[in-house]
């Protein structure tokens, strides 16, 4: 009478590898998952590598459409590496920095031709456009580029404005007979001033 009677013993003490079996099928849909969670969070940085470039050219001629000079938009941005890897902001600071890079080339290039004492009419034009062109590089254009970098951009459409401005006042100040050794270089200056605010535009629009 006082030994059990092992068919009369409760249930759970038969079951030990039920509850086993439980523990780990938990287990592995666990991994399962955080398997499942990790790909999903590996899977858009994995594309954003592989797809940069052709995100960049779509994005340089979606924004050069919207300028008033869509090829040199273009063959500016596409002529700098840096702009298949950037966003909107990246491409105008790109334009400006090349707005500038002219700008004190076309200002180095009016003072070697000062050297040379031309005749009298055309060093009057020539000094007039080294006047327009030193506050435009020395402080225009790199006060319009810091704005733009702090989200000014009212502030760095007014400075890139003002070098088109300024390129304009140099090439009207040759007149008569005397005729203009910059006008290339003013035209250049004065379109990618013109690109630069149409794409700082699309910024304050945004």
């Amino acid at each position: 009478m006082n030994k059990l009677d092992s068919s009369l013993a409760p249930p759970f003490f038969s079951s030990p590898p039920i509850f086993h079996s439980q523990k780990m099928s938990c287990s592995i849909s666990f991994l399962l998952l955080l398997h499942f969670v990790l790909l999903l969070m590996v899977l858009p940085i994995t594309q954003s590598f592989v797809f940069p470039l052709d995100e960049g050219g779509d994005l340089i001629e979606k924004t050069c459409k919207k300028t008033p000079h869509y090829d040199l938009c273009v063959s500016t941005l596409q002529s700098n590496p840096q702009s298949s890897n950037t966003d909107v902001p990246g491409l105008a600071h790109i334009i400006s920095d090349f707005l500038l890079a002219k700008a004190t080339d076309t200002l180095d290039y009016i003072h070697g031709l000062l050297k040379q004492s031309p005749e009298a009419e055309l060093q009057k034009a020539l000094a007039n456009c080294a006047e327009l062109y030193i506050p435009v590089v020395k402080f225009s254009l790199p006060q319009a580029i810091d704005a733009l970098t702090n989200g000014h951009f009212g502030f760095a459409n007014y400075g890139i404005s003002d070098a088109a401005k300024e390129a304009d006042a140099c090439e009207k100040g040759f007149s008569g007979s005397t005729k203009s050794l910059l006008t290339d270089r003013n035209k250049l200056v004065d379109n990618l001033s013109g690109v630069a605010v149409a794409i700082i535009n699309l910024l304050k629009g945004s």
